[in-house]
């Protein structure tokens, strides 16, 4: 029994294979290693099947070389698309290790099993935290929405260095303005803390204000917490928000 296979539509669907295959290995939520390899493959071919009809794969060689060259690109588009929510989503994090920073619980660094890497205590909650919420909110299927959307405006050339450079550019200025937001009024407080023991070690020089110092901020920062934590919901919205709009401008730009 033969099947009839179409070249051009079984060419779209690898080089869009390709695409959302280097798209789920980076971008949260999905990177995360609590979700299964095999969930991670039906969901990047199930992206590439809806996505296929939409990759224009006409004047494209059949050769190895052209071939390579193509699904090298649409892997690269990917990685670049996921990055840049990845970059997004991490000013969440990088607000919690900033707060730990200044409310002292860098003593004590703990390792996350789902990133692999090093993380402080409060930026791993702020971690976990902008993942429920995005669940919550169903940021993901906007996300994903979003990432089909760019088989309509990146061509099957890929993206250009220009665009690359502008979609870095941009995203790595709202991380960094992100995480201060998120961390600002925190930080505010702490550092007006720190200005009362100043105060305090000047007026009372026989006072250890070194031994309270220490177990104040963290308790003040974990008061804090629990005033500020509606921030984080409001950020993760947002942050969803400028991922889709500032890839899909640039990108269409």
């Amino acid at each position: 029994m033969d099947i009839p296979v179409d070249p051009p539509a079984l060419l779209a669907f690898l080089l869009a294979l390709a695409r959302s295959s280097a798209f789920i290995a980076v971008a949260p939520p999905f990177n995360s290693r609590a979700i299964p390899t095999q969930v991670k493959v039906v969901l990047a071919a199930s992206l590439a099947l809806f996505s296929t009809p939409m990759l224009k794969t006409d004047g494209l060689s059949l050769e190895w070389l052209p071939f390579m060259n193509a699904v090298l690109t649409q892997v690269m588009t990917g990685l670049v698309l996921g990055f840049i929510t990845f970059l997004l989503f991490s000013s969440v994090q990088a607000a919690g290790q900033m707060i730990d920073i200044f409310g002292g619980f860098t003593v004590a660094p703990a390792f996350d099993p789902l990133m692999n890497v090093q993380s402080s205590t409060i930026g791993r909650v702020y971690s976990v935290l902008a993942i429920t919420m995005l669940f919550a909110i169903n940021g993901h299927l906007l996300l994903v929405r979003g990432f089909l959307m760019t088989f309509d405006v990146v061509p099957i050339s890929g993206l250009s260095m220009a665009s690359i450079s502008d979609l870095f550019t941009r995203n790595l200025a709202v991380f960094f303005l992100s995480a201060v937001q998120i961390a600002g009024p925190i930080l505010g407080a702490l550092f007006l803390a720190e200005v009362v023991l100043g105060l305090l070690a000047r007026a009372a020089p026989m006072m250890n204000v070194f031994a309270l110092a220490f177990p104040f901020k963290i308790l003040l920062t974990l008061m804090l917490l629990g005033v500020t934590l509606p921030l984080v919901t409001r950020a993760v919205s947002t942050l969803v928000n400028e991922a889709l709009i500032q890839g899909i401008t640039a990108i269409g730009g």
